[in-house]
């Protein structure tokens, strides 16, 4: 029997496996994929993070290169290998978790190939990327194009020529669609204008200025709510790129017809693909139902269960602050989870 099992080996379950090793409990990293690299390997291949290397480490081990370079997908990938690598966690891969059960006081968890673990607590680090989200929008059954996730989406060379619509005011659709214009007639379609922020105000990057004025690190109590809002960071190129004609913005379109869409304005129009680059929702399907919410979010706080003792969480956006959910929040909130975790397994109350 272990202390602990950690579900997912990105940087959030790589962070929680850091912290459950510095306190010498026994655990595994359950990791679905071939890697310890999380969803990394998901993304499209021009990814670069908006954060620079000296904020996006995990505890333990700097990244490598020029602290103020911006790190690309594939040194993501490798900078998490090496991690894993370099403290010797015990990852076990291609360990789809299907299944987690509470029975007394201890979990037992499964995989899809049948293994099984028994552990007397479990961190769900699993991510929020896992469950890709596609709005519902009028006969896109009939739509005979091709319709495809971002999480699908990997260079702009199959597109070239073709007429594409991209779905999505974030981050990714912004930087899709600008990708995508130089091969093929783009149109950035959304329900609200993307709002482009700069990359590096005053010369220095935005989220050293975060780090500054401590405003990220501070709890959600004092900031209140998340704001429901995602500015799109304007990294280099991107600003010219969505001023230009191609992509052009335009508001949603109503619905699908067989060859294409119909704009608001009733005017129908042929397209060839679109790519829905529509955000992902959080997928904690194995869990026990005691442990979700009726909306299916896990009912919790700092990441801690309120309604399994000994269930925790690492990854959820707006978990402790407003920067929780990002690589460089993973540290600070796992060593908190595990904390209190390990003031759990020394002191079981239930």
């Amino acid at each position: 029997m272990l202390d602990a099992v950690v579900i997912g080996a990105g940087s959030a379950g790589l962070a929680a496996a850091y912290s459950l090793q510095r306190r010498h409990l026994s655990f595994e990293v359950l990791e679905a994929g071939a890697a310890a690299s999380g969803s990394w390997p998901e993304y499209y291949d021009s990814l670069t993070l908006f954060t620079p290397a000296h904020h996006s480490a995990l505890p333990g081990l700097p990244f490598g290169g020029d602290p103020h370079h911006y790190p690309s997908r594939g040194e993501m990938i490798a900078y998490l290998q090496t991690y894993a690598a370099h403290f010797s966690f015990p990852v076990r891969r291609g360990a789809q978790v299907v299944a987690v059960r509470h029975v007394k006081k201890l979990f037992e968890i499964t995989a899809r190939d049948g293994r099984t673990w028994t552990a007397r607590a479990v961190i769900c680090a699993s991510g929020t990327f896992g469950q890709p989200h596609w709005p519902h929008l009028s006969r896109a059954g009939e739509f005979q194009g091709q319709a495809l996730h971002a999480s699908q989406y990997r260079r702009p060379v199959p597109f070239a020529g073709q007429r594409v619509i991209v779905v999505g005011a974030g981050n990714s659709a912004a930087q899709i669609a600008a990708e995508l214009g130089q091969v093929a007639r783009v149109t950035l379609a959304v329900r609200r204008a993307p709002q482009l922020f700069p990359q590096r105000p005053l010369g220095r990057d935005l989220t050293d200025w975060l780090a500054w004025t401590g405003i990220e690190k501070l709890p959600l109590g004092v900031l209140g709510r998340v704001p429901d809002v995602h500015p799109v960071v304007a990294v280099p190129g991107l600003r010219a790129a969505l001023s230009s004609d191609n992509p052009d913005l335009r508001p949603l379109f109503e619905g699908f017809t067989r060859t294409g869409v119909r704009w608001s304005n009733g005017q129908e129009e042929a397209v060839d693909s679109v790519i829905y680059a529509t955000g992902y929702r959080w997928n904690g399907e194995y869990l026990p139902l005691a442990a979700l919410d009726r909306h299916g979010e896990p009912q919790q706080r700092l990441g801690i269960s309120t309604a399994l003792p000994g269930l925790a969480f690492v990854g959820l956006p707006g978990q402790r602050t407003a920067a929780s959910s990002t690589i460089r929040s993973a540290g600070p909130d796992a060593e908190y989870v595990v904390a209190r975790l390990s003031e759990h397994l020394e002191n079981p109350l239930v």
